[in-house]
């Protein structure tokens, strides 16, 4: 049965509202994520301290987008996983540090991106 168009639009909004509950929830249960929170408020306040071009931006948003991705999959992983045992499992244990290590290699990227950006803007505060 087809649905009307005001079913689609109230579960398109349904849906926001579980990924907004879901952001709160990352946020206020993981340490690691009030970090980023704490990192991309640091990279917005110093892309408009330095005037970063509208390219600059899109790598800026990018970066932290990637790191606030893989830290969510993350987390989701390391409840799965905590809900699947609590004894410990050699592959339950590899998929936690995987995923940890993806989260790693994004942060590993955003850090590169943002030095890509930010130190030209320093060179040229010296000069």
């Amino acid at each position: 049965m087809a649905r009307s168009t005001a079913q689609v639009v109230a579960g398109r909004k349904q849906s926001i509202v579980h990924a907004i509950r879901g952001l709160r929830l990352l946020v206020r249960e993981e340490a690691n994520a009030r970090v980023h929170v704490a990192a991309t408020l640091l990279a917005v306040l110093a892309g408009s301290t330095a005037h970063v071009s509208f390219a600059e931006w899109r790598w800026l948003a990018l970066a932290c987008a990637l790191v606030w991705s893989a830290e969510a999959f993350n987390t989701a992983i390391e409840r799965v996983c905590d809900r699947l045992s609590r004894d410990h499992d050699p592959l339950i244990g590899a998929a936690k540090d995987v995923a940890a290590g993806a989260v790693l290699v994004a942060a590993l990227a955003a850090g590169a991106i943002g030095a890509s950006i930010f130190l030209p803007h320093l060179m040229g505060f010296f000069e």
